[in-house]
Parts: C-alpha cells; sequence; structure tokens
C-alpha cells in the first residue's frame, strides 16, 4: 500500500524466555481454561484488530496476544488493567498465555478501550 509501513508485532516468545515457557507449559494441564481461551481466540479471524494497528514506531504487542489475555483475565473476574497487568508478572497461566510479555496497564487500557472498542463486532 502507498508508503504504509506495515505494523511490527513484538514476539510473543522471547527466545531468553524459551526454558521458562516450557517449565510454564507443563505446569499448565490439558483442558485447563487458560488452553481453552488460548484455542478459541486462535479460531478467530482478528484481520480487524491488526488494521487498527498503524505501523511505524516501535513494535507493538500482538493483538492475538492481547486478545486472548483480556478474554482469560475476564474468565478469572479480573478487569482492572492495573490486575491484569500484575497477573502477567505474577501468574504462572497469564505467563503462559502472554509467552512471557509483560505489557503494562496503560498498554492493556488503550488496546481494550480504542483497539478492541474499534472493531469487537467484528472480531466476535
Amino acid at each position: 500500500m502507498g508508503g504504509m509501513k506495515e505494523q511490527q508485532f513484538k514476539p510473543c516468545t522471547p527466545k531468553p524466555a524459551m526454558l521458562m515457557l516450557a517449565h510454564l507449559d507443563e505446569m499448565t494441564p490439558e483442558g485447563h481454561l487458560v488452553r481453552v481461551a488460548d484455542e478459541m481466540i486462535d479460531r478467530l479471524d482478528i484481520a480487524p484488530l491488526k488494521r487498527q494497528s498503524k505501523g511505524g514506531g516501535t513494535s507493538a504487542y500482538h493483538p492475538r496476544m492481547m486478545l486472548t489475555v483480556l478474554v482469560y483475565a475476564c474468565t478469572q473476574q479480573s478487569f482492572s488493567s492495573r490486575k491484569i497487568a500484575k497477573a502477567l508478572r505474577e501468574n504462572i497461566h497469564h505467563m503462559w498465555l502472554s509467552g512471557m510479555s509483560q505489557p503494562d496497564h496503560r498498554i492493556i487500557n488503550r488496546f481494550r478501550g480504542v483497539v478492541m472498542k474499534a472493531v469487537v463486532e467484528e472480531v466476535f
């Protein structure tokens, strides 16, 4: 597209975290709700979310990871962006789901309040 830069996303699985992720994977049983949420979101077409990213600048967290984190947080009755950010640092299931990514509460809030709000009906 004429001069528009394609958005670059932060990797969900940074190489230094691979060993930790393998351990988290072992600690996350098959059939656990976090795996169900992950599989459910994997089936969605998130093209509308990707279109919300402007491109250029620093890389963004992948919208699929952000959406999955928000959906799982809702199943845990966790709606506060600060609580979700804390869970991404401290809770093994949130860590597994995010691939050890740790967006802060502002990023979570912006994704939920701006990016998702614009396309929620298209995605779901």
